[in-house]
C-alpha cells in the first residue's frame, strides 16, 4: 500500500494546501500556468511544504512531459540522458518537457553546468527544489536563468486542515472512526513538515488496535518515542544528533563521532550542513592546540562540495576522525565571548591616538597616529606599546592553555616578549 502522504498528494491547485502568495488567485505561479508560460524556476521553502507537489501539479496542469532527477542519486550522465529524451520529444508545436530536481543544492558545478545548455535552448523547463539558499548553492548562470519562488512553512490551521482532511478523504482512513482530541503532539513532532505529518498520523493509526480511537498527546508521544530511530532532518532529533557528533568529537572520541557521523549520512542530511558543524568544531574544540584542524575542516567543506555524495562520506569520516583525535582547546572560543562581553559592558572606548588612522594632514595635527611604534622596525618584529583602550590597559582576555604543547608555547612566548604584562 502506498504511504499516506502519496495518497494524499493533490494533483489540481484547487486542493493544494498553503502558499497562497505562489497559487492563490491572480497570484504569479497560478498566472503563468493559466497562460501556458510558466519559466524555468526554483522553489525554495523548508522540508514538507509541497515543493514536489507543486511541480508535479505545474506538469499536469500544462499536459507536459514530466522527468524527475534526485540530486542525491542522478549524476551527470543521468542528467544528459533525460536531455537526450527531452530533445528526441521537440517535434512540431509539442510543448517542452518539464525536468524536476530535487534537492537541488547537492548539485555539483559540473552537474548544475550541464543543465545550462537545454535551459537556455528552451529543451526543458527546469523546475528545481532546495531547502538551501540557492543565492548559495545555485551557480550564478543557472540561478539567472530561473525565477525563485519562496515557500513559506505551513500555518498550524493547514497542518490541522491536513490531518482533518485525510480523515475525511483517504480511504483507508475512513475504515475507522477515529477523533482526533489533540493536536499538539501531531505538529511539535512533524516540525511544520506535513509529508512527516500524515507519516505520524499514519503511524498512529495503523497501529492502534479497535477501529473507534482518540488521537491524544500522550498516544502520539508513545508511538513516535517507540520509533524513534526515524531520522528527523528539521526538527528535535536533527539538533540532537547534530550535537552528538559535535560533543563526541570534543570528547576525542572517534568512534562515537563517525557514528553520529553516519547517522547523519543515513538519515539524509545535507553533506555542506555536516561539513558545516565540522568547522565549527574544528574552530571551538580543537582551536590553537592543533591549527591545522581548522584547516582539514576547510579543505573537507570544500571537497564534498565538489565530490557530493556518496563519495563526500569518506572525506567527513577523515575530517571528523582527524578533529577527534586532535587535542583540545576553546582557548580562542572563551577569548571572543570574554572581549565581547567587555565591548557590552563597556560601550565603545576610544580608540588610543597612536592607533587611530591619519590619512590627513588635519588628522596628523590632531596627533592621530603619532607615536605608533611599526613592529617590523624592531628586533624580533616585536615591541611593546599599548594596543587595549586606556581604560581597559592591562586587561587579560586571551588565556592560552597549558595542556597542549602547541598553547603552551604561545603561552611562553607572550611571557617572554611582553615582560610580565601577560601574567598567568
Amino acid at each position: 500500500m502506498r504511504p499516506l502522504a502519496e495518497r494524499m498528494r493533490p494533483n489540481h491547485l484547487e486542493d493544494y494546501v498553503g502558499q497562497q502568495h505562489l497559487v492563490g488567485e491572480s497570484s504569479v505561479l497560478r498566472q503563468a500556468i493559466a497562460t501556458g508560460q510558466v519559466p524555468s524556476f526554483i522553489l525554495w521553502g523548508p522540508p514538507g511544504v509541497g515543493k514536489t507537489t507543486l511541480a508535479n501539479i505545474v506538469a499536469k496542469q500544462l499536459q507536459r512531459p514530466f522527468y524527475t532527477l534526485s540530486a542525491i542519486n542522478s549524476g551527470v550522465k543521468d542528467i544528459r540522458e533525460t536531455i537526450q529524451k527531452a530533445k528526441s520529444q521537440q517535434f512540431f508545436s509539442r510543448p517542452n518537457p518539464i525536468l524536476f530536481i530535487d534537492e537541488i543544492h547537492r548539485f555539483s558545478k559540473s552537474q548544475q553546468d550541464s543543465l545550462l545548455g537545454a535551459v537556455e535552448q528552451g529543451i526543458i523547463t527546469l523546475i528545481g527544489a532546495t531547502t538551501e539558499n540557492p543565492s548559495f548553492e545555485v551557480i550564478a548562470a543557472l540561478l539567472s536563468r530561473c525565477q525563485v519562488y519562496i515557500l513559506k512553512p505551513l500555518s498550524k490551521e493547514e497542518l490541522i486542515y491536513l490531518v482533518d482532511d485525510a480523515l475525511a478523504k483517504d480511504e483507508e482512513l475512513k475504515k475507522k472512526q477515529i477523533t482526533v482530541k489533540e493536536y499538539d503532539a501531531m505538529l511539535r513532532y512533524s516540525g511544520g513538515d506535513a509529508r512527516k505529518l500524515y507519516n505520524i498520523l499514519e503511524l498512529v493509526t495503523n497501529f492502534q488496535e479497535g477501529e473507534q480511537f482518540e488521537v491524544t498527546n500522550e498516544l502520539v508521544t508513545q508511538k513516535v518515542q517507540q520509533n524513534i530511530s526515524i531520522y528527523d532532518k528539521a526538527g528535535e532529533q536533527h539538533y540532537d544528533i547534530a550535537s552528538a557528533l559535535i560533543k563526541s568529537i570534543r570528547g576525542s572520541d572517534p568512534n562515537g563521532a563517525v557514528y553520529w557521523l553516519a547517522r547523519m549520512i543515513e538519515g539524509g542530511e545535507d553533506v555542506k550542513f555536516i561539513a558545516r558543524r565540522v568547522m565549527i568544531a574544528a574552530a571551538e574544540d580543537i582551536g590553537l592546540a592543533n591549527p591545522n584542524g581548522l584547516l582539514m575542516a576547510t579543505t573537507a567543506f570544500q571537497a564534498v562540495q565538489a565530490v557530493g555524495f556518496p563519495e563526500a562520506r569518506i572525506i567527513l569520516s577523515q575530517a571528523v576522525i582527524y578533529l577527534a583525535t586532535s587535542p583540545k582547546s576553546n582557548s580562542a572560543y572563551m577569548a571572543i565571548n570574554k572581549a565581547q562581553a567587555l565591548v557590552k559592558q563597556t560601550g565603545n572606548l576610544p580608540v588610543p591616538l597612536h592607533l587611530r588612522n591619519a590619512p590627513t594632514q588635519l588628522m596628523k595635527r590632531l596627533d592621530y597616529g603619532k607615536d605608533y611604534l611599526y613592529s617590523h622596525d624592531h628586533p624580533g618584529n616585536f615591541v611593546q606599546q599599548q594596543y587595549l583602550p586606556d581604560d581597559l590597559e592591562g586587561k587579560i582576555i586571551f588565556e592560552p592553555q597549558e595542556n597542549n604543547p602547541s598553547e603552551k608555547k604561545i603561552k611562553d612566548r607572550l611571557q617572554q616578549q611582553w615582560k610580565g604584562k601577560y601574567r598567568y
